[in-house]
């Protein structure tokens, strides 16, 4: 009767555990990186529901096989499978590292603000929306002001024009031009890449953006520097297209920290790890829920074995 007992609490806690390895609702959609922009094109049975659509939208950045082209545009340099093939990049130390490290709320809206009053005149942020910012401790009221900041085309209207409205928490960022012709005259040809991936797009994105945002320094002497190019000491070949982007002071944050370079690109370093990978913290939930589970199931198991064997010799 014991070891019947032991079978069927072995059973129920299978059981019970069952849902944290069920497929997830929405399953990984491949995302691909096009000369460094992130593609937005939906596939042909994607769900017509805007709703659905736009609840997918920060899943799809979490998806466990990701296809990344070459970076080109601000970027050209030779990469292969996202890695990075330039000077050593600096380690550095982020509150999200290690199995229970979180995101740090105040440091993703510091980053926000960078990246809505510096990098946004040139990177657009498609796969995110307005609402998933509540992510980052904004609350609805401020989210829709936000949002509302934004001009959207929308229409047809009754009359089979296009127009203007403001923007909603539906919306997701528009980029700053209305195509890649359109951004690349605005950029003596360099085309800006869209940040929503930029991370995952990168090998060791983080040290890998943080780095390149704190790289330029003026090029050494005797060191040929194209024209429009500009030096950056991490980024290979030293020669990439986009001026540095911060500047001492570039922006003024609203809870009173310094804005220093270095501060400045972790902060927006740190926003875009987690738009990239809005589900990192959820993803480590379930994984230590798992991993506890198994514990318990291991220990069930083996006295189980220990009760059915303990007579044969």
């Amino acid at each position: 009767m014991q070891h019947k007992l032991l079978l069927s609490l072995s059973l129920a806690a299978l059981l019970i555990a069952a849902p944290a390895f069920a497929s997830p609702d929405t399953a990984p959609v491949q995302a691909t990186v096009d000369g460094s922009a992130a593609s937005t094109t939906a596939p042909a049975d994607a769900p017509k529901d805007a709703a659905a659509t736009e609840d997918n939208a920060m899943t799809k950045t979490d998806g466990d096989a990701q296809e990344m082209s070459a970076p080109e545009g601000h970027e050209a340099a030779a990469a292969d499978d996202g890695g990075h093939h330039g000077p050593a990049i600096p380690q550095e130390e982020w509150s999200w590292e290690g199995p229970f490290g979180v995101f740090d709320r105040p440091q993703l809206q510091r980053g926000f603000q960078v990246y809505k009053q510096v990098c946004a005149a040139c990177h657009g942020l498609s796969r995110v929306y307005f609402r998933n910012l509540s992510a980052l401790g904004y609350n609805e009221a401020e989210i829709k002001s936000i949002a509302a900041e934004t001009q959207v085309t929308d229409g047809p209207n009754d009359d089979g024009d296009m127009f203007e409205r403001p923007g909603r928490p539906s919306d997701h960022f528009r980029s700053p031009f209305a195509n890649d012709q359109a951004a690349r005259a605005a950029n003596g040809g360099a085309l800006p890449p869209d940040l929503s991936l930029i991370v995952r797009a990168r090998g060791d994105g983080t040290n890998y953006l943080h780095a390149i945002l704190v790289g330029y320094e003026a090029a050494p002497e005797g060191f040929a520097l194209n024209q429009n190019m500009h030096y950056n000491k991490y980024f290979p070949g030293h020669q990439i297209a986009m001026p540095q982007p911060l500047m001492e002071g570039s922006v003024t944050y609203e809870d009173g920290t310094t804005a220093s370079i270095d501060q400045m690109s972790r902060d927006v370093t740190a926003f875009l790890t987690w738009a990239s990978e809005p589900n990192m913290e959820k993803r480590k939930q379930v994984g230590l829920k798992v991993m506890l589970f198994m514990l318990v199931f291991a220990g069930l198991m083996y006295a189980t074995k220990r009760k059915v064997w303990k007579d044969v010799h």
